[in-house]
């Protein structure tokens, strides 16, 4: 499984990534795909919503379930990645870059402190 040490991460299985001043980069992580199975559609938030830490935002359906994706920050959605719409397969080939969901604008990062890095992440995941 694949936790890449410069992306902070929910207890809800998203990661997030600095992605200029204020804004993040959101998706679901290696280990969520991979339990999820062939993700078949992804429904993301619409550009200008407001979002709050652990609200379900959006969805992902797969071969085997369907599941929420939670926000891991509290924010605006400022940005989402369109592609997964014609290409939900992305998020499972890909789930760190191609398949990165949306990005979230922050009024401050002090809720980054909150999510968990690397180490503790695959900690949670191995236990």
């Amino acid at each position: 499984m694949d936790v890449p040490n410069d992306l902070r991460y929910s207890k809800d299985h998203e990661w997030i990534k600095a992605n200029g001043d204020r804004r993040f980069t959101v998706g679901i992580t290696d280990y969520a795909q991979d339990a999820l199975g062939d993700v078949v559609f992804v429904d993301l938030p619409d550009v200008g919503a407001s979002v709050t830490i652990g609200d379900s935002i959006g969805e992902i359906e797969s071969t085997k379930s369907v599941s929420d994706v939670y926000a891991p920050l509290t924010g605006t959605v400022v940005e989402v990645n369109s592609e997964l719409l014609d290409a939900p397969e992305k998020v499972n080939a890909d789930p760190y870059g191609d398949g990165w969901m949306f990005v979230v604008e922050v009024a401050s990062d002090e809720n980054v402190e909150g999510l968990m890095d690397a180490a503790a992440y695959a900690a949670l995941t191995e236990g």
